[in-house]
């Protein structure tokens, strides 16, 4: 089963939320705060203008956002939780530089 949104809004996968510490510490899951950072599955097709015009996203599958603790709704599809939320609530898009994902 697949799943397209409607308008402005996006499917996010939370990424996972790190366990340890930079110092080596081990971070028990109860402790641990949801990620709020994701990559984007799906997104709808646009935001209708005044004129009846779509205003296209500015985001699209596979890029990786930042977003508000609280925002959007959670699903669950095909075993996988997921969000979905409005474009408005990503507060940003991750961007890598080629020396990064070298190291990466």
């Amino acid at each position: 089963m697949s799943i397209k949104p409607l308008y402005d809004r996006v499917v996010v996968r939370r990424l996972e939320a790190e366990t340890t510490t930079e110092s080596g510490i081990i971070i028990p899951d109860a402790a641990a705060e949801q990620p709020a950072q994701g990559e984007i599955v799906a997104v709808g097709d646009g935001l209708l203008t005044e004129q009846g015009e779509r205003r296209p996203l500015a985001v699209s599958v596979g890029d990786q956002v930042i977003f508000g603790q609280y925002a959007g709704s959670k699903i669950q599809l095909n075993g996988e939780e997921l969000l979905v939320m409005k474009e408005s609530d990503i507060l940003a898009v991750v961007e890598w530089s080629a020396t990064e994902e070298k190291a990466a």
